[in-house]
């Protein structure tokens, strides 16, 4: 989106105006620049005048389709402190629902205009928006809140306008945005509710029963030559798109960023490489790269953005992987930290050893399956592993250690030996 003039801005308002809606600070909105030249500028620790989720508060953000009676347009709700009134530097729960409604919309089509939240985010001059789902994270920097951007009520003013101008389809677009951290967490639950039903529709669907995987660059802002190769059995790094999602996104955008490829021939079926992906990487990454292994971190891993849930990593003192989501905040054995090891593995590079992935990727029936699977997996937080308990084999559940039993790579070693882990053998 071009950066608005005066005389446009001038025409939005006069609209609003006369549709009787009341947008609180929507001509300081409006102030603020916005459009695709502003995504993947960061804004860093120090600059920003508040933090809203992110790794030291809990987050979530997601878009529901509702009937033409249920919302207004135009409404905005901010439930807890606004903008304004929360504390300068700090870090803040947050949750958002965007509500829309209107015409030839279908249960199911709704990941595509909340894939666009992203995107809007990070059109704002000094806002940066990344991660998915119940991962959230935005830090608005302090010269944009100091140009006018100070309530969450010009955020609910520019998603309307952005979606309205995107989408005919769109009627009404209303907005609520939560800081108190009690609604957050009620939030959180209504949002894992709805990711469990749209996830459920992928259940028992296999990469050899279909024909065609989809290829994802929205966060090529971030990370240009990164590709994120989505199939039935592989969820986007983010955990925002399965391979169902991208089919949807893909029909109602064919020239968007997420791509429709043959998967091609089965060139190695141990590593699981197809010609058609091949050539998909190839094509997407710039040439950066152009073979692929899709259940692996060593020879030809996926790239990693930066928006990925979780990180799976190579720990070769055991010759074992670990894995550790983006909110943890303990020891890991091998003594690194997740935002450490992040940086290696993001920005688009194959980083052998590294893999950004979903947290639901644990669930695949092909999770890591070249390098092993879980007999292969010796670390994990607690956490994730009570989650998982169902997805983890029986056999192998008592033998994966989390911070609860080491915290030291010797105590590990010794942890593993213990419980006769595959890997020790």
């Amino acid at each position: 989106m071009p950066r608005i003039s005066k005389a446009d801005k001038d025409k939005m308002i006069d609209k609003e105006r006369d549709a009787k809606i009341d947008y609180t600070g929507l001509s300081a909105t409006y102030c603020i620049e916005m459009g695709p030249q502003f995504e993947g500028e960061p804004v860093r620790k120090g600059e920003y005048q508040v933090e809203l989720g992110g790794p030291n508060a809990k987050s979530v953000g997601f878009l529901r389709l509702r009937g033409m009676d249920e919302i207004e347009d135009g409404d905005t709700k901010v439930i807890g402190l606004d903008l304004s009134e929360l504390a300068e530097g700090g870090s803040h729960p947050f949750g958002f629902v965007i509500d829309i409604a209107g015409e030839q919309w279908e249960e199911g089509m709704e990941i595509v205009p909340e894939r666009r939240i992203h995107s809007y985010l990070n059109y704002i001059d000094g806002v940066w928006h990344t991660g998915a789902r119940t991962d959230s994270w935005v830090r608005i920097h302090r010269d944009t809140f100091n140009k006018g951007l100070k309530s969450f009520r010009d955020l609910g003013a520019i998603f309307r306008d952005l979606y309205k101008a995107d989408f005919f389809q769109v009627k009404k677009v209303a907005c609520t945005f939560v800081t108190d951290e009690a609604k957050v967490d009620e939030l959180i639950a209504v949002a894992k509710e709805i990711y469990k039903k749209r996830d459920a529709r992928m259940k028992d669907m296999t990469e050899e029963e279909v024909d065609e995987f989809y290829s994802c660059t929205l966060c090529s802002a971030f990370a240009p030559s990164h590709v994120c190769m989505i199939t039935p059995q592989r969820v986007s790094s983010c955990g925002a798109l399965t391979w169902l999602d991208a089919k949807i996104t893909h029909q109602i955008e064919p020239g968007g960023y997420v791509g429709k490829h043959p998967k091609g021939k089965l060139l190695d079926a141990a590593n699981f490489e197809y010609s058609g992906v091949n050539e998909a990487v190839k094509e997407k990454s710039m040439g950066r790269y152009d073979r692929l292994y899709l259940h692996s971190l060593f020879g030809h891993p996926s790239s990693s953005c930066g928006c990925f849930q979780a990180l799976l990593f190579y720990i070769p003192e055991v010759d074992g992987i670990g894995f550790v989501h983006r909110d943890y905040r303990g020891d890991i054995p091998n003594g690194e930290t997740f935002s450490h090891m992040a940086g290696e593995a993001s920005g688009g590079v194959q980083a052998e050893g590294y893999l950004g992935t979903a947290i639901d990727y644990l669930r695949s029936p092909k999770f890591l399956v070249t390098d092993g699977g879980y007999k292969r997996l010796v670390w994990m937080p607690r956490e994730i592993k009570e989650d998982m308990k169902d997805a983890i084999p029986d056999e192998i559940y008592d033998k994966i250690a989390t911070e609860e039993d080491v915290g030291d790579m010797d105590a590990l070693i010794e942890f593993l030996q213990r419980v006769g882990h595959p890997c020790m053998s």
